[in-house]
């Protein structure tokens, strides 16, 4: 198995798209913020003292995909069409969904696992002086597609 990221030499590198065609590609990623009832409770009835946590991760969430290429070595600057940051209240816990668009040579996996990533570390920063206990898990990419890959789905791989 060839490694792209890496020269004939070992050493680190980025990957050279230039003779890639453009296609209209997508990634979903989704995240999980489990916390306390009495942080649950605030961020839904919207008592917490630095804000609307779930607006400000929405918001953090989109900021990060565009700036992934800062972020992640040797990923590549993408202009994006679309980032839709979802946060949704569900049982106690938070879950976080990204879904990022481009037109391009290259996917934008990368961009929808660090909205989650981001989005979820908001929520953290946001609720931490309710409940410094919170975990973030199973921060994953959900499917994607575009380019020579096409589609690829999280529930078609085996277990």
């Amino acid at each position: 198995m060839e490694l792209t990221h890496l020269d004939p030499s070992g050493q680190a590198r980025m990957v050279d798209v230039g003779t890639k065609a453009d296609t209209h590609r997508t990634a979903v990623a989704r995240g999980t913020v489990t916390m306390s009832h009495t942080a649950y409770d605030a961020i839904v009835q919207g008592n917490v003292k630095k804000g609307d946590a779930l607006g400000a991760a929405r918001i953090a969430g989109i900021m990060a995909a565009k700036r992934t290429s800062d972020l992640i070595p040797l990923c590549h600057p993408i202009p994006l069409t679309r980032v839709e940051v979802r946060c949704e209240p569900v049982d106690g816990r938070i879950e976080v969904e990204a879904r990022v668009e481009s037109v391009g040579k290259t996917g934008v996996e990368m961009e929808a696992l660090t909205a989650v990533s981001v989005a979820a570390l908001t929520i953290y920063d946001m609720v931490k002086s309710i409940d410094r206990g919170m975990t973030i898990s199973e921060v994953k990419l959900v499917s994607r597609s575009g380019g020579k890959s096409g589609e690829w789905h999280a529930d078609d791989q085996p277990a």
